[in-house]
């Protein structure tokens, strides 16, 4: 047994009032919402959403008739679609500020040996988003229309709503950038003491039919996406399996790492 005596808790005495709480939730929302205005201005000037439709669409262009444009079916369309990009696009640019804001909130009940992670994670996370959004925009959007046009008769004319299109890429965007969260999850997982590294790893074959049932749900029906985001979600799976074993040696607390003393 250990004759050291037991350290007083951290956060003892730190508990605030329910009002205070939302008073801060209140703050960092407000936080949160200053970002994405700030962002959406500057990308109004400059690309401007002209210029922020052209990027996206960009790869679904390269596989349609030369000087052949997207069409906007709705009567508002030409003046919604723009904005719902603009405003797509600045919350992905901010992303890592409404990580920091929401890390801020619950910053006060964490000990000092997790908030030391906290934001590491935070940007760790916020990579990973981008890197599953721009895998999507610079490979998946064209490997997959480059299928689906090898279908298209001759006698087609293939002019999709710029809509149905944005909405399409959006729902791409979203999936990708949760499914590349899955080295986070596993190491928070683990963390939290929810599972072992043990499970993990024999759950492993049970992960990859997981994998191909939820691409096989959240992306278009055709199987370059499907393989394009279940093949990644199973590396990245492993990626946390061995991240997670360095993080739970990392963010122990100091006394915890030490053998008892006798």
């Amino acid at each position: 047994m250990s004759d050291k005596p037991s350290k007083d808790d951290e956060l003892a005495g730190t508990e605030q009032p329910f009002v205070q709480h939302l008073m801060e939730l209140r703050d960092r929302l407000l936080y949160c919402i200053y970002g994405i205005a700030v962002a959406v201005a500057v990308l109004a000037i400059w690309p401007g959403p002209n210029g922020l439709i052209d990027f996206i669409a960009h790869p679904i262009k390269m596989h349609m008739p030369p000087d052949s444009k997207l069409i906007a079916v709705g009567v508002f369309t030409p003046f919604f679609v723009p904005l719902k990009v603009l405003m797509m696009v600045g919350i992905l640019a901010v992303l890592p500020w409404l990580m920091y804001q929401l890390w801020a909130f619950v910053a006060p009940g964490l000990y000092v040996h997790e908030k030391k992670f906290a934001l590491p994670l935070i940007i760790f996370g916020s990579l990973l988003a981008y890197v599953g959004i721009a895998f999507v925009q610079f490979f998946v959007l064209d490997k997959m229309f480059a299928f689906i046009q090898g279908f298209t008769p001759d006698s087609v004319a293939a002019t999709p709503d710029i809509a149905s299109y944005v909405e399409a890429i959006l729902s791409l965007y979203l999936a990708f950038g949760m499914a590349f969260q899955v080295p986070i999850v596993v190491m928070l997982l683990v963390r939290f003491g929810i599972v072992e590294i043990a499970k993990l790893k024999s759950f492993r074959g049970y992960f990859i039919v997981l994998a191909f049932i939820i691409a096989a749900v959240v992306t278009p029906p055709d199987v370059i996406s499907q393989l394009a985001l279940a093949i990644p979600m199973c590396l990245l799976y492993e990626v946390g399996i061995v991240a997670a074993g360095w993080f739970v040696k990392a963010s122990k607390k100091p006394e915890d790492a030490e053998p008892d003393q006798v």
